[in-house]
């Protein structure tokens, strides 16, 4: 009697697996393609780049970011590799401890052992790749007779929370830096 019940739940056709239908996450579809991309660098947890702001903190992740995680034949932990300025790597070199600590936690445990620095020009060949911000241009000042003209073109308008959004939007635009 057992045969003649596998018998039955064989020949019953499988089936299709049924697709989702609407639209899926972006970091679901590519998230083998990021964990892979990532691992060939090292980086098994890869939330170590996308947060890189978070664990290292807004500072550092200014003037550094990580590039590479290395590990020893030994297994004694690894080394990280930090991109930075020239001009910033002494700043990064005093907060180190910090980073470490910071980036083992990420991990929940003493994952690495060593941080190094890689230093970088931050104009030329490696703008595209250095991923530092450059610093923003200073916005003027406005004028006291522009503050006025800006004041005038919106009086008009009788909703509060428009006018002011207005003025902001007018005053952004008669501060924004000329090139």
């Amino acid at each position: 009697m057992s045969a003649a019940k596998t018998q039955k739940t064989t020949s019953q056709p499988k089936r299709a697996k049924r697709l989702s239908r609407g639209f899926a996450q972006t970091g679901g579809i590519l998230s083998t393609q990021i964990r892979k991309a990532s691992e060939k660098r090292g980086f098994s947890e890869t939330r170590l780049l996308t947060h890189w702001a978070e664990i290292a903190g807004t500072s550092i992740a200014k003037i550094a970011r990580p590039v590479k995680v290395g590990y020893t034949r030994q297994g004694m932990g690894a080394t990280l590799t930090l991109l930075t300025t020239g001009a910033n790597a002494p700043m990064v070199q005093m907060q180190l401890p910090q980073i470490k600590e910071r980036v083992n936690a990420t991990y929940g445990y003493a994952a690495i052992s060593r941080i190094h620095i890689t230093q970088t020009s931050p104009t030329g060949f490696a703008e595209p790749q250095s991923g530092f911000d450059p610093e923003t241009p200073k916005k003027r000042t406005l004028k006291p007779e522009e503050k006025a003209e800006v004041l005038s073109t919106v009086s008009n308008v009788e909703n509060e929370g428009l006018r002011a959004a207005l003025v902001a939007l007018g005053e952004n635009i008669k501060t924004k830096p000329r090139n």
